[in-house]
């Protein structure tokens, strides 16, 4: 039997990271066992649900690599793959419970289930439905229909002494049949309860395996007796344990980003994101931890997660992206980074010879940064060379004023005056002549040429960073990129600011 994988989000908001890692798990499974990764979108609340959010829960998940067999835009035996165009299934299969005896209508206002609730809670009673509505004489029922009186359909539970199930991840899981209740299988308006959709839906797409959070796992003894009173035979369970947050609550907006799309925005690579999330509660065995998402799945096992939480640690999440970043084609490194040149003013519609040099600065920058959005920060000396601003910095003015410093920044603008643009070789060549021209080495030499030419006292190493610059002063006005102020320009305005004859 082909083993049949699901992940059903609620198009209510963005995909979370731990719903992503949700659906990851069930195609890592799939994929090993050679099954079929199903999505299913579970919109039945029409007021919260939006074609907006479905798509973009979508778009997330094939960003992630996480294709599906069998879903929204892939036809397949077992559609339509939206609850909401499934209604005449659930309505079919809620009489057939009701003509068997197995549901019944529950006139029950929310006002009167909220004091049945209080009171049960006051005596130190399960919370459950009391069964008000269950023994109601036929005759009455059809009287107060006829009238015009709404009613939901309540699940008649069986008396029993408790359900069991075998859960992949936790083991024997039972519960008392005391606190089950009459679940609510269809609401007065007429629309599907989840734990009976999701019932109807698993087993007519034929469903094998039913992966998901932890929080589930309370629904699952009604949904077991379900299964049982539509003679459906039950998916094997593995519920897994929350994601958490730094201090061990469940991962929520206050812990800040949450959601894959605000991952997505800020740079970091789905190949990255995929990876880390495969490592929250389970292992891929052996010392590596940086894998191809195939790899992932060849390795991965329902069986081998933990039953432990597991803690989101964008640190770690940052380790694993700059892996994935320093490994990146240059071309994809170029497509990745122009949209955050472009938001830092950087950069406008750039030609061929912008986007070369873009793709040249980015990939001097991708060592250094955590994720694509912060590229351009690194590159900013480039683009905003101000001898003022560099000046009113009190340490910068105290270290340039030195006679040594001011014996560099002199030699360098008369050095930069005679030379051609720098390039690499270029680059050495200077240093050479500068250390010749003031005696000066190591820190004594190269602080002063850093703050001249980037007016900055840190950033990356003066060999990538002199090149850079006057490649791109050479840049033609319309390249789209900003124009760049070359090394000569910068050394003689920092000459003149400094008042060096």
């Amino acid at each position: 039997m082909t083993m049949r994988f699901r992940f059903a989000p609620s198009p209510t908001g963005q995909l979370h990271v731990g719903n992503a890692r949700t659906a990851l798990f069930n195609w890592l499974a799939a994929r090993n066992a050679g099954g079929a990764f199903v999505v299913r979108i579970e919109d039945t609340d029409a007021e919260r649900s939006s074609s907006e959010s479905e798509a973009g829960i979508l778009d997330d998940l094939r960003w992630l690599g996480l294709a599906w067999q069998e879903g929204p835009g892939v036809d397949g035996a077992h559609g339509p793959y939206r609850q909401s165009e499934r209604l005449e299934i659930y309505r079919e299969h809620a009489q057939e419970l009701l003509g068997r005896g197995a549901a019944y209508h529950c006139f029950c206002s929310a006002d009167q289930l909220e004091s049945d609730r209080r009171a049960a809670v006051a005596a130190g009673r399960p919370a459950s439905y009391p069964g008000t509505c269950r023994a109601l004489p036929a005759e009455d029922v059809r009287r107060r229909l006829e009238a015009g009186e709404r009613a939901a359909l309540r699940f008649a539970v069986p008396e029993v002494g408790q359900v069991e199930f075998e859960d992949l991840v936790r083991g024997t899981v039972r519960f008392s049949g005391d606190v089950i209740g009459d679940p609510v299988i269809v609401r007065s308006d007429g629309r599907p309860a989840y734990n009976f959709a999701v019932v109807v839906d698993d087993a007519l797409m034929q469903i094998s395996h039913v992966v998901r959070g932890e929080d589930h796992i309370s629904n699952t003894p009604r949904q077991l007796l379900l299964y049982e009173a539509l003679g459906f035979t039950p998916p094997t369970f593995a519920h897994l344990a929350l994601v958490m947050g730094p201090d061990h609550a469940p991962l929520s907006k206050r812990h800040g980003v949450t959601s894959v799309a605000e991952y997505r925005a800020r740079g970091y690579l789905p190949e990255a994101l995929a990876n880390y999330l495969a490592l929250l509660g389970w292992s891929p065995g052996g010392d590596d931890e940086i894998l191809p998402i195939e790899e992932l799945a060849r390795r991965f096992r329902i069986a081998d997660v933990g039953r432990s939480a597991s803690v989101f640690d964008p640190e770690k999440l940052a380790w694993v992206n700059r892996h994935y970043m320093k490994a990146l084609p240059h071309d994809r490194l170029l497509e990745l980074a122009t949209p955050s040149f472009a938001a830092a003013g950087f950069a406008t519609g750039p030609d061929g010879a912008g986007s070369a040099f873009l793709g040249e600065i980015a990939s001097l920058a991708v060592d250094a940064v955590d994720r694509v959005e912060q590229i351009p920060g690194r590159l900013r000396f480039l683009f905003e060379f101000d001898v003022a601003q560099a000046l009113a910095d009190p340490e910068i003015r105290r270290e340039v004023e030195g006679v040594d410093a001011m014996r560099v920044i002199g030699a360098l603008a008369t050095e930069l005056a005679a030379r051609p643009r720098i390039d690499g070789d270029g680059f050495r060549e200077l240093k050479t002549a500068m250390r010749t021209a003031t005696g000066c080495k190591g820190r004594a030499l190269f602080h002063p040429i850093r703050v001249a030419l980037t007016g900055r006292s840190d950033g990356m190493e003066l060999d990538r960073a002199v090149p850079a610059i006057d490649k791109g002063a050479e840049l033609p006005s319309g390249s789209g990129v900003r124009p760049i102020l070359g090394c000569r320009e910068r050394a003689a305005a920092f000459a003149k600011a400094l008042g060096i004859e």
